[in-house]
């Protein structure tokens, strides 16, 4: 995977994983990835979109702000992610989440300035206008309704400037039972580091369909249904034909194959949080300390699949072991 045409990670030190309810990897609801819901245009997008496929209806309605774009989802993925680690931990979820701005922008690698705001403040705004009908299954139920992907918003606190720095959000029942029914999947945190929504939308598409497979083939035609671009044919392909010489997707690689048919691979060995050894705080701190230019987190990323790939055995202490694989990594 190149970095190139990434955008940076403003928030190395990742301190935002450590608060109390955002303590696992960022999690993507899996009737959003499969489905073209978000419009994939930087701008202002008043299109009524309608989509079919596999027996799925989805009509999407804009407000007069325009429908929500797959930059505004980064709202919903830490919404999303908030909950499921208060699921696993045991403990009481709703509908309602009180967030801190601040965290929001961090958690999903977004500038903290004066912009920042304003920009999260006009996602919220296409978020709640946009309107969804469709009969998508969540959890086990198929219903036909109408809904906005959030219900409500609203600036519970805010500086003497106007600067929001704490929000109430209300989600549609749509999403929460989809959190509640663990229809979920893990993204890479360099999912918000990918610049063009095309490319994250490429990204979502291989995390549903590809997953741990050893390979995925979809042809281009369905690709360009599934991925909601209004581009045509031979411009698409041109689109992702540059996707794959650029080689950035988190997780996975791209090829092309003949007829027309794109292939999807694993980098490596995915895994969900509860399948690995964790790593404590202060191993890392240490790793920081024994490796000061590389990213301690790309280290231990790269541990975690050379032993997942070693036949995943069961470590007694998975500090040490990790602490004595980086000692070789280094003198290499």
């Amino acid at each position: 995977m190149t970095t190139a045409g990434l955008l940076p990670d403003r928030y190395p030190t990742r301190d935002f994983f450590v608060c109390d309810v955002f303590d696992a990897l960022p999690k993507d609801d899996l009737a959003s990835m499969e489905h073209p819901i978000f419009s994939l245009s930087t701008r202002p997008d008043r299109r009524i979109l309608k989509y079919e496929h596999g027996g799925t209806q989805i009509e999407i309605t804009p407000s007069v702000k325009g429908l929500a774009t797959l930059h505004d989802k980064d709202i919903l993925i830490y919404c999303i992610s908030q909950l499921m680690a208060a699921v696993n931990r045991g403990r009481p979820v709703s509908k309602v989440l009180h967030l801190k701005a601040h965290d929001l922008l961090v958690a999903t690698n977004r500038e903290t300035s004066g912009d920042g705001y304003k920009r999260l403040r006009e996602a919220f705004e296409r978020l709640a206008g946009t309107r969804i009908t469709t009969n998508i299954v969540t959890g086990e139920r198929q219903i036909t309704r109408g809904f906005g992907l959030i219900e409500s918003w609203e600036i519970v606190r805010s500086t003497g400037r106007g600067r929001m720095v704490s929000v109430s959000v209300k989600l549609s029942e749509w999403l929460f039972q989809a959190v509640l029914s663990k229809s979920v999947l893990t993204l890479s945190r360099d999912y918000f580091r990918l610049r063009k929504p095309l490319e994250r939308r490429i990204y979502e598409i291989a995390r549903k369909h590809c997953g741990r497979q050893r390979e995925w083939r979809i042809g281009l035609e369905t690709l360009l249904k599934k991925s909601g671009s209004a581009s045509p044919r031979r411009v698409f392909r041109k689109m992702i034909r540059d996707m794959i010489a650029a080689d950035h997707l988190p997780d996975y690689q791209l090829h092309e194959d003949p007829d027309d048919v794109i292939r999807v691979t694993p980098r490596a060995v995915l895994l969900e949080p509860g399948e690995r050894p964790v790593l404590r705080s202060e191993t890392l701190e240490q790793a920081r300390g024994m490796a000061p230019d590389f990213d301690v987190y790309a280290l231990e990323a790269e541990w975690l699949s050379w032993w997942a790939e070693s036949g995943r055995r069961r470590l007694r202490a998975p500090d040490a072991a990790f602490l004595g694989w980086l000692r070789k990594r280094i003198k290499r």
